[in-house]
């Protein structure tokens, strides 16, 4: 059984979504120091992969494994008979209260003060608890390092004073990474404006998401309305992403 079968039967493989009550966002971040969000503005995504493509050159993740994808789904409109492909862009959603943590035997899943949720690699022991616990599939077992591994919001990056990769590469501007604790950072300024009108994923897991979404598709409130995400096909076969 693969990976996506067994998430499946988990009744993971799918991708329901809830609307950030009012205020929620800003809630979330109540503390002093930063505490770091990420917004997706669906509007603007065009699912060129220009994340998937960069997160990979900066990680140096193993062929065939992302720490953020952009999943395609072949959607259709009941009323008009309308098929449209959606693009849903995915990632460790670094959650206030994160399952993946407290099933680690050996604590190496931790949260930074900032929120961020890293893995300490001289720890990880390669059990993969942590991998089946992720609601989003955000998680995998790095076959070259023998450990968890997993988007850190390019943490490596923000200690230099840069955004992280997927942010900055990003083709229609898409993405957008701050501080919810500051009020003039550009998150900041959307989770204000747009207060009531995100989304997060999986909002019934309970584990308070630091990634929004906005101008999600009604068809992505139920995860029974999501099928799985096109495959992608050996384009060195003559196959074709359709």
């Amino acid at each position: 059984m693969d990976r996506r079968s067994f998430l499946k039967l988990l009744g993971l493989g799918g991708a329901s979504v809830g609307i950030v009550a009012p205020g929620e966002a800003f809630a979330a971040g109540s503390g002093k120091g930063p505490r770091y969000a990420m917004v997706v503005d669906l509007r603007r995504c065009v699912g060129c992969q220009s994340c998937t493509v960069s997160c990979g050159l900066e990680n140096r993740t193993p062929v065939g494994d992302f720490r953020t994808t952009v999943g395609e789904y072949v959607l259709r409109d009941a009323e008009t008979k309308r098929s449209f492909v959606a693009s849903l862009p995915r990632l460790c959603n670094h959650c206030e209260k994160p399952a993946c943590i407290p099933v680690c035997p050996v604590k190496a899943t931790y949260q930074r003060p900032d929120g961020i949720v890293v893995i300490d690699g001289t720890k990880c022991l390669g059990c993969g608890f942590c991998v089946q616990a992720c609601p989003y599939g955000a998680r995998f077992l790095n076959h070259e390092t023998k450990t968890a591994d997993k988007c850190t919001f390019c943490a490596h990056r923000l200690a230099a004073g840069l955004l992280p990769a997927c942010v900055e590469n990003c083709v229609g501007g898409a993405r957008h990474f701050g501080d919810v604790n500051n009020p003039e950072s550009l998150v900041g300024r959307l989770l204000r404006e747009h207060d009531g009108a995100l989304a997060v994923l999986y909002p019934e897991k309970k584990t308070e998401p630091s990634v929004y979404y906005l101008g999600l598709d009604p068809f992505f409130v139920s995860a029974a309305d999501v099928a799985a995400p096109m495959p992608y096909r050996d384009l060195r076969q003559g196959g074709s992403h359709a």
